[in-house]
């Protein structure tokens, strides 16, 4: 009976055997593609390395295997519904850049499926095909050699098959026949059909393996030319095999996936297996959190575009099936950490970010609710009445109002419809769809001004004017606006959420990278209210909108109100801004005229800064541009601001920042009468010294040729301080010395720790020749060799070498195996002297064969070799087959 391995095991142990065939591991890469606009996610193993194969990058090894995440949602319909389908799979490959081809491919596929070191499937259950030949490629004649006469597979157990299974080709460029493996899996998952076999459609035969030899240049014009540099591409689905080891049914039988399922099961106390439309639900919410965990992971956010609106869709999906299943608060955020832990240990990313992760997910659950809920009764009531005509097409004019009125994504009301065993009239949907955006357009340039977030504004409504430079807060403002759920209203009622627009305002809108001020706007009197702002946005209209919720009164339109800033807050962000003009002042100084600002982020004492550099900065040179900016704030320069027609700013040596499209007159902020000199329209202290104590946190690459510097200035640099001080005390009281002699107590105990470390090595090396000299005595011949077998106890992986190298440098007829137990793993080690190896007895074949008999694996050189084990009760049976083994080896 073969071996039962976990899906997470399978996925390490492909790895691990290609390590030993010189592959090197890489990491995933991430869902999004890189610089590749022809996929909208990864959705194979090859795709993110495409570089590779056509020569455009030199790859970091030309041996590599990886295990890469995918997602394909072009059968999004179907999943769920079949045990088959799924968007979220991983993909193992080993991938050869004109290094190996076809013979090793082959042969190491084998090796890792049959092998039972490794996967030990039945070689008698594995049928290759390959690439039958047509008018303009020939025959894959070496791929069925290989198989044939050097694998041993008769020939009728070999399958061709033409260019629609066999071929590997997309469009023009680097192509090539494939070689596929499949398992079959018994009569039990067949059809039962006469002649079912290898191709048929059933659940019998499935392929875990596809090699493709990368060899012709298809020129588009179906030309094939031999290339130059030929590749092999292998794809094997991870899911796919590990279904074939644990003899499940599906890929939502495997391991992992079932655990998943099993959260869910416990959530909304629906179980596999009760009936045909709970398995659809259970299924449809495990691949979809499945995927969307991952996908927020590498930094996909719900959207109503591209992969961002795919994410949507499938959140939005398993969130309506939850409620299929009687589950109607959001539920879809707690399966999050199931999902985490079952594949943390390959992706650490995913506990890192489970806090984020879980929170895109809730709140998007959270919003759907609000959607789904208020339009499933006007739903119900439009399926009903096209049902009482007898009608079987739901009409374009519903779908569309479900969706204009609702908010009821198109798709969501073609399953929904389909499970009525109707369809959606899709081609009137998307007319009125289109006058819609029509109408829109017209309105548009009717009213002359699109409001921030889609709300319209007519010509009424003024631009607002911005006092904020010169007040922190105003009285006798007026609501000229108002907005809840993106639509004008008359007024706003108590603990709704909504926007203000204001006449007049001191709030600083976000924009030049300086985050929005924050406060309230009041109305005073009898019928007072208080609107608290979160976020202020500036429309293309110059209206500025105030984010945020009314948490007492009522605020009408027309009202006259009062507006006041967060002054504490706006003094933080003001200190961050006036250090972000300094810094780049200072980066200019000290890296020279090439540095251009490429973005930035101004937070209340923190800000972020990306430039134009070609290398990381070194310490001395972070070190020199701190400095330049705490002495620009210790001169305490006088901080200017003035609004200039645009050429008189030029020629004051203004520098214009991050691309910013300025008019005719431009405002200025000069630091220390000309010291630094920058177009800027966020706002600024009066002097540097109020910047306070400014600390670099971090400096490092964001993309090609541009670096990132994060820093803190005035109360968050004093915390950074003093939290640094306190450590820095704690430091010094553990080293019993005075802070100021930290750095020479901290060099004097790290000199002692290497003598001592010098010491106790000395002494090993000693008791381990003492030890060998036993073991050597205690040795006993098995013909020409000696042969030693030992347990030491106590022993690491270093020692067992040491103890193994000693042993073989002193007896070059001695063949050594030597084991040690650290809690239940047994670590084996194999030397062999000159003399054994020379008579055919390898350490690497020792090793094979005696870790196979615990339960592991392992190899390595002829003369070194380790391996592990796990089954302790079968130590003893190990050691003592080594004899047996020398002796075969030496034809005793």
């Amino acid at each position: 009976m073969r071996k039962q391995f976990g899906l997470n095991e399978l996925r390490e142990m492909f790895l691990a055997f290609f390590e030993t065939k010189g592959h090197l591991r890489l990491p995933s890469f991430s869902l999004i593609p890189q610089n590749d606009p022809s996929l909208l996610l990864i959705n194979s193993g090859m795709a993110p390395m495409k570089p590779f194969f056509t020569g455009e990058q030199e790859p970091p090894r030309h041996r590599v295997c990886t295990c890469q995440k995918c997602i394909r949602t072009g059968d999004i319909e179907n999943i769920g519904k079949t045990a088959r389908h799924g968007t979220y799979f991983e993909m193992l490959g080993n991938f050869s850049f004109g290094d190996y081809f076809k013979k090793d491919a082959i042969h190491w596929a084998w090796e890792f499926l049959t092998s039972p070191e490794w996967v030990g499937l039945d070689p008698n259950r594995l049928y290759p095909s390959v690439f039958a030949g047509n008018d303009t490629t020939p025959a894959d004649d070496e791929a069925f050699r290989i198989w044939n006469e050097e694998i041993g597979i008769p020939a009728e157990r070999i399958f061709k098959f033409g260019k629609e299974d066999n071929f590997w080709e997309h469009g023009s460029g680097p192509c090539g026949p494939c070689s596929e493996i499949y398992y079959d899996r018994g009569e039990q998952w067949g059809c039962g059909k006469p002649g079912c076999t290898v191709g048929c459609d059933c659940d019998r035969y499935i392929e875990v393996w596809n090699v493709v030899f990368s060899q012709f240049d298809n020129d588009g014009e179906g030309h094939y030319t031999e290339l130059k540099q030929k590749n092999i591409d292998t794809g094997m689905g991870l899911e796919r095999l590990a279904c074939v080891c644990q003899d499940v049914a599906s890929l939502f039988d495997v391991d992992t996936v079932m655990n998943i399922t099993n959260k869910v099961s416990e959530i909304t106390h629906a179980h596999y297996g009760e009936s045909h439309k709970t398995d659809v639900s259970l299924r449809v919410i495990t691949d979809h959190i499945r995927s969307a965990t991952f996908m927020i992971c590498d930094g996909v956010l719900p959207s109503n575009e591209g992969r961002g609106y795919v994410l949507r869709r499938l959140l939005r999906r398993a969130a309506r099936h939850g409620k299929l299943l009687g589950v109607n608060d959001p539920f879809l955020y707690e399966v999050c950490d199931t999902v985490i832990h079952e594949n943390e240990g390959h992706y650490p990313e995913l506990r890192e970010r489970q806090e984020y992760i879980t929170k895109v997910i809730r709140t998007e659950e959270e919003n759907f609710a609000r959607t789904i809920d208020g339009g499933m009764k006007i739903f119900s009531d439009l399926l009903s009445g096209h049902k009482a005509k007898g009608e079987t097409v739901f009409s374009g004019a519903d779908a569309f109002k479900l969706y204009d009125t609702y908010g009821f994504p198109i798709d969501l009301t073609i399953e929904m419809v389909a499970e009525q065993g109707m369809t959606v009239d899709q081609k009137a949907f998307q007319q009125l769809m289109q006058e819609q955006k029509e109408r829109a357009r017209k309105a548009r340039e009717a009213l002359g001004d699109l409001g921030w977030a889609g709300v319209e504004f007519g010509k009424d409504v003024p631009e607002t004017e911005f006092v904020g430079y010169e007040n922190t807060s105003i009285t006798g403002a007026r609501v000229v606006a108002l907005v809840v759920e993106n639509e004008q209203a008359e007024e706003l009622m108590p603990g709704v959420e909504g926007i203000v627009v204001l006449d007049r305002t001191p709030f600083y809108a976000e924009m030049g990278g300086q985050v929005a001020d924050h406060g309230t706007i009041c109305k005073s009197g009898a019928q007072g209210a208080l609107f608290q702002v979160n976020d202020v946005q500036k429309n293309k209209g110059g209206k500025y909108m105030h984010y945020g919720k009314l948490t007492e009164g009522t605020l009408k339109l027309g009202d006259t109100v009062a507006a006041q800033i967060d002054v504490p807050r706006r003094k933080a962000i003001m200190r961050a801004h006036s250090a972000t003009h300094l810094l780049d002042k200072a980066l200019r100084t000290v890296l020279g005229d090439h540095v251009h600002q490429a973005g930035s982020l101004v937070e209340p004492d923190r800000l972020r800064f990306d430039f134009t550099h070609f290398s990381a900065m070194t310490a001395e040179e972070l070190g020199q541009v701190s400095a330049l900016v705490n002495a620009a704030v210790l001169e305490g320069y006088d901080i200017r601001t003035d609004v200039l027609p645009i050429e008189e700013a030029k020629q004051r040596g203004a520098i214009a920042l991050f691309g910013e499209k300025y008019g005719d007159t431009v405002r200025v902020v000069d630091m220390g009468s000309g010291y630094s000199v920058e177009f800027c329209g966020g706002t600024h202290l009066d002097n540097t010294a109020k910047v306070g104590v400014f600390h670099i946190e971090s400096e490092f690459s964001v993309a090609s040729g541009v670096r990132r510097i994060e820093a803190t200035t005035g109360l968050k640099s004093l915390e950074v301080m003093n939290r640094n001080q306190e450590l820095l005390f704690q430091a010094a009281a553990a080293l019993k010395a005075k802070p100021g002699e930290l750095r020479e107590k901290a060099e004097q105990n790290m000199e002692e720790l290497r003598s001592l470390r010098n010491l106790v090595e000395k002494f090993k090396a000693k008791e381990a020749a003492g030890q060998a000299d036993r073991f050597l005595v205690g040795g006993h011949a098995v013909g020409a060799v000696k042969v030693i077998t030992a347990t030491l106890p106590d022993a690491d992986a270093a020692k067992l070498r040491q103890m193994g190298d000693t042993l073989r440098d002193k007896a070059p007829n001695a063949v050594a195996v030597l084991a040690t137990v650290n809690g239940s793993k047994i670590t084996f080690l194999a030397a062999c002297g000159k003399e054994a190896v020379a008579k055919g007895v390898k350490a690497g074949d020792i090793i094979k064969h005696i870790t196979a008999i615990c339960g592991g694996k392992g190899g390595g050189k002829p003369d070194s070799a380790m391996g592990g084990g796990s089954d302790l009760l079968k130590l003893d049976d190990a050691l003592a087959a080594v004899d047996d083994f020398v002796a075969g080896k030496l034809g005793l």
